[in-house]
């Protein structure tokens, strides 16, 4: 057992035993006496404390979408906005370049999305989660914007989701071949190459 699902309470030793099944095993071969052992608990802490197995996992898998979105805001806003251009850059950066460092986090993320498929509850609570990260992305736009001076150039709402959508589309390549995968910078670069055909 790990000193992280060692430290805390019952509750933070479930979530971090939690993450490392689904990082070791996955979504569907993690069973409640994986949890327990993985985090020095009791088969009764999961019902407790989350009611079972199952939102015990889903709980693990949102809490690494929601620490994720922090990353990303603490990295925009530290130090304050620059151009236009810094920000998106520095958005970028912290949801791309971050794959390595965060890698068993992001694996985590990307087994809900099997499991989410066939489980209701599962599918809205991401669901729920993406729009969380949207709101979140919409307040740092608009927090930046006003900072900054300007109006934002599109919806937010919509800027928001493609940057999702290219963060998590890069991401899904990145784990099945890391070197073919474009870093933030050059993502900020074709980004703007695409408004050329726009104009």
């Amino acid at each position: 057992m790990s000193r992280t699902t060692q430290a805390g309470g019952y509750r933070e030793r479930l979530l971090a035993g939690a993450v490392a099944c689904l990082q070791e095993k996955g979504y569907a071969r993690t069973t409640a006496r994986d949890l327990v052992a993985a985090s020095g608990t009791n088969l009764a802490s999961i019902g407790y404390h989350f009611g079972g197995k199952d939102a015990l996992l889903h709980e693990a898998i949102a809490g690494c979408f929601e620490a994720w979105t922090r990353r990303v805001e603490e990295a925009i806003f530290s130090p304050a906005p620059g151009t236009p251009r810094e920000l998106l850059e520095r958005a970028m950066v912290a949801l791309v370049d971050v794959f390595e460092e965060l890698r068993p986090q992001l694996v985590v993320c990307v087994e809900g999305y099997p499991a989410a498929l066939r489980e209701s509850v599962l599918r809205e609570r991401m669901a729920a989660m993406y729009a969380r990260a949207r709101e979140a992305g919409v307040g740092m736009i608009r927090r930046a914007c006003a900072e900054m001076g300007v109006e934002p150039p599109v919806q937010p709402e919509v800027l928001v989701s493609v940057l999702i959508a290219v963060s998590d589309g890069l991401l899904l390549q990145w784990l099945l071949d890391p070197a073919s995968t474009p870093d933030a910078r050059q993502v900020v670069d074709a980004l703007a190459a695409l408004t050329m055909f726009a104009a």
